[in-house]
């Protein structure tokens, strides 16, 4: 890896769009009909964790029909000529299945569960959960996903690694979800900043060194990957 300049890609719920998985949030600001708090907060498990199951076995199950798409495919190609790390927003595994070697998952991943005594215990898991699963404590397994008002345990590495970025992308997120969003603010001024979405939300008058390309993730990443890989080839 020694050499190689640094790329950090920061993606969001726009990266996995275009493979099929829905954006959990509708534009009503509903997660698939439910209100936020019901479905993706401690609160909302303690007062009907059948819900909060129920609404994430459904995001498992369709994880388990729908496969990478051209940008993941993309940034996988990327480390042929950098030192890629991504960092993402999304709770799916589509950056793992295509191939990326250094994934780091802000928010939790859908394919894992863990005790809800220690939230070190985690195990791989892709059934159903129901109420009953348990550790081998007798304490019920919870997706591991980062509901509101939750730590992000992940915070911290992902700002390790922003800080050392040669390079920053980000793809298909709205840089309005915290602390996610805050990432930007990582990189030095002198670091290139490319900006695909198809609706950005950062204008280039915000940022030195900022690209926007008002793409999708299928349309936009590969001709990135492709300019940036003239530049050391």
């Amino acid at each position: 890896m020694s050499g190689k300049q640094k790329i950090v890609v920061l993606t969001g719920a726009g990266m996995s769009a275009e493979s099929g998985i829905n954006t959990f949030r509708d534009s009503d600001g509903l997660w698939e009909g439910h209100d936020v708090m019901e479905v993706a907060s401690p609160q909302g498990f303690a007062k009907n964790p059948e819900l909060v199951l129920d609404f994430y076995n459904q995001r498992r199950r369709q994880l388990l029909e729908v496969s990478p798409n051209a940008g993941h495919k993309a940034l996988v190609d990327l480390e042929k000529w950098f030192d890629v790390n991504i960092v993402t927003q999304n709770v799916d595994n589509l950056h793992e299945q295509a191939g990326s070697s250094r994934v780091v998952h802000l928010h939790g991943e859908l394919f894992k569960v863990r005790s809800t005594a220690n939230e070190n215990h985690v195990l791989t898991w892709k059934k159903d959960l129901i109420l009953g699963d348990l550790d081998e404590n007798g304490h019920q397994l919870r997706p591991h996903i980062v509901w509101f008002g939750e730590m992000v345990p992940m915070l911290k590495p992902a700002i390790d690694i922003t800080l050392n970025a040669d390079i920053l992308i980000i793809i298909g997120t709205s840089m309005q979800v915290y602390p996610a969003a805050s990432l930007i603010n990582y990189v030095s001024d002198q670091v290139p900043i490319y900006f695909v979405d198809p609706k950005p939300s950062v204008a280039k008058s915000d940022f030195k060194n900022l690209t926007v390309i008002p793409k999708t993730a299928v349309n936009g990443v590969p001709n990135l990957v492709a300019e940036l890989s003239d530049m050391v080839t």
